[in-house]
């Protein structure tokens, strides 16, 4: 099979999206390597470049000018005689020949749909129009979660038929053993202190962030938070400095994928209390970590975290503090739990994700 994707996300995006195209582009090229893999794009960077280096992986230099992506993207792929498009961001182009192509979107989540609060009026119409006429014209919708599915049923009025849920896993710094040397270096670059809770994302409303600096107040419980900042960080600071809690309190930016990975492993609870996800990459990268989970019992996040991870009301901090307290002080338990969560977390391998993907392009074709 020939397989082009929309390569945008892959280039030019440092999170999420971004990790997502290059762990499926990744994961396909070394599981199932007699296939061709194309990567559609005006221009290329340096991330990825390793995946790029390997023989069955191609960039494509797609036709340039405004709007290329929506209007001239599809018809480069049918030039390029692939069987497969597809749309790894929510997003197929607009115009086609007729040259025959399946067409793929990945959805990842319709959270401008469910808290519209945290879009503007012209992004929430601008989004909400492109993931209807992406699912209009897909042959076949990937979803990442079981609640992603439900959403897209739901707000986007798909068929439940045209839609397979395939999860998706995580970089492969989370699954490997830094050096002793590195993992000193990253606790002496970074002023870690001996025990902590993690906590990572970008700091927004929708992440929760002040709940758990509410959880920990009045405890000596140090947070270490690892993310891109937004206004909503004022409330944070504010409350840290009225409660005088900003040393106890580490905000960390430009963490490399390894250095975050020794994060995750030197940590001794992972704390998620988002209010909504399409997934949760981080439940996944934590779990891989063998640290113990504690996070939202809403929208996808159990199905990330499992039956061993500990759920809370994320709008309950005396909740959260509860579970962070007991964690804290029950090392017992913390390591049941993570030796569990880690037999759990195998479901989101990179082998078992490739064979699904193959065997749904299969399908498709």
């Amino acid at each position: 099979m020939k397989i082009a994707f929309d390569a945008k996300r892959f280039f030019h995006n440092t999170s999420g999206l971004g990790n997502y195209s290059r762990d499926l582009v990744r994961i396909l090229s070394q599981y199932e390597p007699d296939n061709e893999y194309l990567l559609l794009n005006k221009n290329k960077s340096e991330r990825g470049k390793d995946i790029l280096d390997r023989s069955n992986v191609k960039f494509v230099e797609t036709s340039k000018g405004n709007f290329s992506r929506q209007f001239k993207m599809g018809k480069d792929a049918q030039k390029l005689g692939a069987d497969i498009y597809h749309g790894l961001s929510g997003e197929l182009p607009l115009k086609w020949d007729k040259t025959p192509i399946k067409k793929v979107v990945t959805i990842h989540d319709l959270i401008f749909v469910r808290y519209p609060e945290y879009y503007s009026f012209f992004d929430r119409k601008i989004h909400f129009w492109k993931f209807k006429k992406a699912a209009e014209t897909a042959d076949k919708i990937i979803a990442i979660s079981e609640q992603t599915k439900r959403d897209v049923i739901e707000f986007l009025k798909v068929p439940e038929t045209k839609i397979e849920v395939i999860y998706q896993g995580c970089h492969k710094a989370f699954k490997e053993q830094q050096s002793q040397e590195f993992i000193q270096g990253t606790k002496d670059k970074f002023r870690l202190p001996e025990r902590f809770i993690l906590n990572v994302g970008t700091i927004e409303d929708r992440k929760n962030l002040l709940n758990i600096v509410r959880a920990i107040h009045e405890t000596n419980i140090p947070l270490v938070v690892v993310g891109r900042k937004t206004k909503y960080y004022q409330k944070i600071a504010a409350f840290l400095k009225k409660n005088k809690m900003e040393n106890q309190v580490i905000f960390l930016e430009g963490v490399s994928m390894d250095e975050l990975a020794v994060l995750y492993k030197r940590a001794d609870i992972f704390v998620y209390p988002s209010f909504f996800e399409g997934f949760g990459i981080p439940v996944i990268e934590a779990l891989f970590s063998k640290t113990v989970v504690v996070t939202s019992n809403t929208s996808c996040l159990p199905e990330a975290g499992g039956k061993d991870s500990v759920y809370i009301d994320p709008n309950n901090y005396l909740d959260l503090r509860a579970k962070i307290q007991f964690l804290w002080e029950n090392e017992s338990e913390r390591k049941r739990r993570e030796e569990k969560g880690f037999t759990f977390v195998q479901k989101f391998n990179d082998e078992p994700i490739a064979k699904e993907l193959i065997n749904f392009y299969q399908k498709i074709i």
